[in-house]
């Protein structure tokens, strides 16, 4: 006899939590016609059951035991939206291994454990959903798995920090230094208080990591992802930049090659007519590349309630019409290969270099010439005078990593050049 209603316990009533509860509230007829059931949430836990909840009324039972939940044997689906590692992750995997099917929005938890997670749903035959794990309402999971299976991906490049993309779009067009655009992504809550996991790129190498075991079908460990935040960026490289018609973005970057994949996050210049460029303020995009489909695009709100928790209902809703089938378990680990990941000193592309010299004759052609010797080519130069030094602006043409920062060492030396203000990378060309 199949089932009129399935009943969702939800782990955690912050601004996501709201929002899941919202959507199946204010939407549930059409969720009902779409999924063949109505989908009801009868318990939710949270730390203070006395505290006033505002949008949620009937009857949702608040608990503040995580037991009332995982144990009782009329809830289907568990949709955790607590964040962080644990408890989060011990709750995961016991609701999993209690034959429930497990929804999360949670990328830490995801990128870290999410081969555990995995074995132990498929043990358990249940679902683990996490489209909302990585850049919010934009649909991103689902077509890597589904919608472009059939293709080999070779890339996949994307903005998936929407802090620093505010804070990169706000220093390009107001000419504003990395701390002030940081106090006021701050003031309007785009950026925490402690700001490091989105400036030093921590935040955007575990979406990443996600993104890319999905792609290249093996498991990426995290610890492996190339690492550098936006700290160093100026409105000096912005303003070249555009002078050299790039902007700046901080991208998290997959390849795949025949040696092996890539898998890095960093600020780098793209070329204006680039689709990345063009992603200004507080939203995402993701950038794919494969053999058949060639190049797509996907873009919209990366965070927020709302679309993170459109995301969160969505997955709710397959692994209902799963459970309706009786196939639930039938969306499993993509993940059954095990590639090298390349070292960042084996990656290839083109280079931004600003420097501080003195102003004398020979300079150039003494830093040309260290650059000669390690095989770096120079694209194109920019040199503005100063007083007694001269700023130096260099591209290079495409790279290896560790060819240019063995050539750098060497110029560090050089009597003549007083300090390498700058290093960024240039992506996005053909």
């Amino acid at each position: 006899m199949q089932k009129n209603i399935i009943n969702v316990g939800l782990l955690g009533m912050g601004t996501v939590g709201k929002g899941v509860y919202r959507i199946l509230k204010e939407n549930r007829a059409v969720i009902e016609q779409r999924v063949g059931a109505a989908i009801e949430i009868k318990k939710v836990l949270v730390r203070d059951v006395s505290k006033d909840r505002g949008v949620v009324t009937g009857d949702v039972i608040f608990t503040s035991d995580v037991l009332d939940i995982l144990d009782d044997p009329g809830i289907d689906i568990v949709v955790e939206v607590m964040g962080g590692i644990e408890p989060a992750l011990e709750y995961s995997l016991r609701a999993l291994k209690l034959g429930k099917s497990l929804v999360t929005a949670n990328k830490d938890m995801i990128a870290l454990h999410g081969g555990e997670l995995f074995k132990t749903a498929e043990a358990n035959r249940c679902d683990l959903l996490f489209e909302a794990s990585v850049a919010g309402g934009i649909p991103i999971i689902k077509p890597l798995k589904e919608c472009l299976a059939a293709n080999k991906i070779s890339q996949v490049m994307g903005i998936i920090n929407g802090t620093t993309n505010y804070m990169l779009t706000r220093m390009s067009s107001e000419g504003l230094e990395f701390q002030q655009a940081l106090e006021e992504a701050q003031s309007l809550g785009y950026a925490e208080a402690d700001p490091s996991a989105d400036v030093e790129g921590y935040d955007a190498a575990r979406k990443l990591e996600i993104l890319a075991s999905i792609a290249f079908n093996t498991r990426v460990p995290l610890n492996e992802i190339y690492v550098e935040g936006i700290t160093g960026i100026t409105a000096e490289d912005i303003k070249y930049a555009s002078e050299l018609n790039y902007v700046v973005k901080l991208l998290g970057i997959a390849r795949e090659s025949g040696d092996g994949i890539e898998v890095r996050v960093h600020p780098a210049l793209l070329p204006k007519n680039h689709p990345l460029a063009s992603v200004n303020d507080v939203f995402n995009a993701i950038f794919v590349s494969g053999d058949a489909v060639e190049d797509v695009m996907f873009y919209g709100r990366g965070a927020g309630g709302m679309p993170t928790a459109s995301a969160v209902v969505a997955d709710v809703m397959a692994a209902a019409r799963n459970l309706l089938r009786n196939v639930p378990g039938i969306i499993s680990c993509t993940c059954y290969d095990d590639k090298p990941v390349k070292s960042m000193g084996l990656t290839s592309t083109k280079y931004y270099i600003r420097l501080n010299v003195a102003d004398k004759p020979g300079v150039l052609a003494s830093i040309a010439f260290i650059f000669g010797k390690k095989d770096v080519s120079l694209a194109s130069v920019i040199q503005h005078t100063t007083g007694e030094s001269a700023e130096l602006v260099l591209v290079t043409h495409k790279v290896l990593e560790k060819n240019l920062q063995d050539a750098l060492t060497d110029i560090k030396k050089l009597p003549v050049v007083k300090k390498i203000s700058s290093v960024i990378r240039v992506e996005g060309f053909r």
